[in-house]
């Protein structure tokens, strides 16, 4: 393991000849050695993507606020939507949960085991079930029911959310539909899993609807949260087979799983900056 302080680089950009050479020549001239370097140009949107994972080998590299203030005029040049982030920053994530366990209780214990790298914030639910097994975690829990009340709910979570400083809100079974207004505060903010292999199946249901449908495959799906419901830029997906044998409820045992990890790739990607929205789609470097 390296001694020495390492960070992430991410930017998104137009295409044109001289990114990579600029990003190298910045890293080089301050003795910036890089340990890993993923690229993708999407030539129909006319955008190049990049994450530059590098560490110091002198102290020439000095510290995180330095690196950005060097590196602004480098973004600027190319008109860069760019981060850069020290290799062990830990995002805040806020956790949001219903009645169903199997996320959050996977979230908890990766957390846990530390092979999360979060930090998270606390747990938001508009039901009283969750509330043993999270606070057992030393993690706050925050119940609240809408109570015919949806904008005085989400007003209430909102505030949590910027109370703690949280820099994502995630959905582990969440089963409430987030207004338009809130979506749009949380937009690239918010991911969300659904208990389906998008965009099949979308909304409520999705398991009993595919055992109408005689389905081989049922699967999972991390996505970002848009206005448009299960529609927003996919992040991961993994799906199982099954065959006539498989009752509704043979299905969602089966889906629980899948979820479960979905999700814990699609946050652990998040944590480690792997994810760059591309319009309506992400590019994971994975």
């Amino acid at each position: 393991m390296s001694v020495f302080p390492s960070w992430v680089l991410t930017l998104v950009c137009a295409d044109r000849i001289g990114i990579v050479a600029a990003v190298s020549r910045f890293l080089a001239e301050r003795g910036g050695f890089i340990t890993d370097s993923q690229q993708y140009a999407d030539r129909e949107a006319g955008l190049f993507f990049m994450r530059v994972a590098f560490e110091a080998t002198n102290d020439r590299v000095a510290d995180t606020d330095t690196l950005r203030a060097d590196f602004a005029p480098v973004g600027s040049a190319f008109t860069m939507d760019w981060s850069l982030t020290a290799a062990d920053h830990r995002p805040r994530m806020l956790i949001a949960v219903s009645k169903a366990s199997h996320c959050l209780a996977d979230l908890l214990h990766r957390w846990q085991t530390g092979t999360l790298a979060i930090d998270i914030m606390g747990v938001v639910s508009n039901h009283p079930h969750m509330r043993r097994i999270t606070e057992w975690h030393g993690i706050p829990y925050h119940e609240l029911p809408a109570n015919g009340d949806k904008a005085a709910q989400e007003a209430a979570l909102l505030d949590i959310f910027e109370r703690t400083r949280s820099d994502y809100l995630v959905l582990a079974r969440y089963m409430q539909v987030l207004s338009q207004e809130m979506v749009e505060r949380l937009a690239g903010r918010c991911i969300n899993i659904h208990h389906s292999f998008l965009p099949g199946f979308k909304g409520a249901r999705p398991y009993h609807r595919a055992y109408d449908r005689g389905v081989k495959l049922i699967g999972a799906t991390a996505h970002f949260v848009t206005a448009d419901l299960d529609e927003g830029p996919i992040i991961e997906q993994a799906v199982e087979r099954v065959d006539h044998r498989a009752s509704a409820d043979d299905m969602i045992r089966i889906g629980r799983d899948i979820e479960a990890q979905v999700l814990a790739r699609a946050v652990g990607w998040m944590a480690d900056r792997r994810v760059l929205l591309n319009r309506g789609k992400t590019v994971v470097f994975r």
